[in-house]
């Protein structure tokens, strides 16, 4: 039993030794020639791209505080101007002025200003942000309905004095009546606002328009009802600038508030071109005047009487001594009656 398994231990151990020698020929070589060994390869190294800065935190600008100006700039009141660039007045006389311009905000509530720093003022197309950057949209004014208005048989006083008769005019939209009157100018007259104008209660009543301007009463009489029976107001303005070739008041109507205005019947002629000379006066109105003195010792005789507006006839120097005989004779004189009857 022993002797088989140190058979067993010797076969193995040639085995392996067998085997040992197997793996050494096989990489050992047989010739002396050395072998070129392909060098190792070595790990390749990623480039390192450079690093980007890091951005800076986003703030938001609801949270950023504002420190630039919060007055906001106010242009004045400008003169309004007529078409010719003179300064308007209402019926009062007083200058009349455009309203002021504002500068306008951002939908923050903050002034705006250029790039030039100027600050950016209202417009009529863009009138800005309030205060609490709400959109300032402007009121829509509503254009006025149409008012047709016929004047029959009408008259025009200025002053109580009758200066336009018989007017006839059939409008089939009234935006203004122009009413002319020499020293006063052109007033302007309309049933609803338009700027500059003044609001003058119950001018239109039935048949009548009443204004005052400057003091004077001008008044337009019509057959027919103008706007209806109850009162309305009136707006006015006067233009006293534009002047027309008239020694009489003239009326007219229109659409619009600034010179030339629309007169019918007014017609420009060469002699009033020039200075415009007053109307003559009555006769019974016009001045005496005084005769010349008579000479010494002479005088002039009371004439007949003469009527009112009648010229008085001139009577002739006559001697102071004849003058006294003739009256003083004339009394003695006998008259037909007495020459005709008997004496007793």
């Amino acid at each position: 039993m022993i002797a088989r398994r140190t058979l067993i231990g010797l076969l193995a151990l040639g085995f392996s030794v067998g085997v040992a020698g197997v793996q050494s020929q096989t990489t050992t070589p047989t010739d002396q020639t050395p072998v070129a060994t392909a060098p190792a390869p070595q790990a390749s190294v990623p480039a390192t791209k450079p690093s980007k800065p890091a951005k800076p935190a986003k703030v938001k600008a609801s949270k950023v505080a504002y420190t630039g100006p919060t007055t906001i700039v106010v242009q004045p009141p400008t003169p309004m101007l007529d078409g010719e660039g003179k300064q308007r007045v209402d019926p009062d006389g007083k200058p009349m002025f455009n309203l002021p311009v504002k500068q306008i905000r951002d939908k923050k509530g903050h002034p705006v200003f250029d790039n030039a720093g100027k600050p950016v003022f209202q417009t009529a197309n863009n009138l800005g942000y309030d205060e609490k950057g709400k959109k300032i949209i402007e009121k829509k004014v509503r254009p006025p309905k149409m008012t047709p208005i016929s004047i029959s048989a009408g008259t025009l006083t200025v002053d109580g004095w009758t200066g336009k008769a018989r007017l006839n005019y059939d409008i089939a939209d009234l935006k203004f009546l122009y009413i002319y009157a020499p020293g006063i100018g052109t007033t302007i007259v309309s049933q609803n606002a338009f700027p500059g104008a003044k609001e003058m209660p119950g001018a239109f009543n039935d048949k009548t328009l009443r204004i005052t301007v400057d003091g004077h009463p001008i008044e337009v009489y019509s057959e027919r009802s103008l706007l209806g029976k109850r009162p309305e107001p009136a707006w006015v303005m006067v233009d006293r600038e534009f002047m027309l070739p008239a020694k009489f008041p003239a009326f007219g109507y229109g659409s619009t508030t600034k010179p030339p205005y629309s007169w019918p019947g007014s017609k420009d002629s060469a002699a009033s071109k020039g200075p415009v000379q007053a109307p003559p006066l009555p006769p019974d109105v016009r001045p005496t005047l005084l005769l010349a003195p008579c000479p010494a010792g002479m005088m002039r005789p009371a004439g007949p009487a003469a009527l009112p507006g009648q010229k008085a006839a001139v009577q002739p120097c006559v001697p102071i001594s004849s003058a006294g005989s003739t009256k003083a004779a004339a009394p003695l004189a006998p008259t037909p009656a007495q020459a005709s009857t008997p004496a007793p």
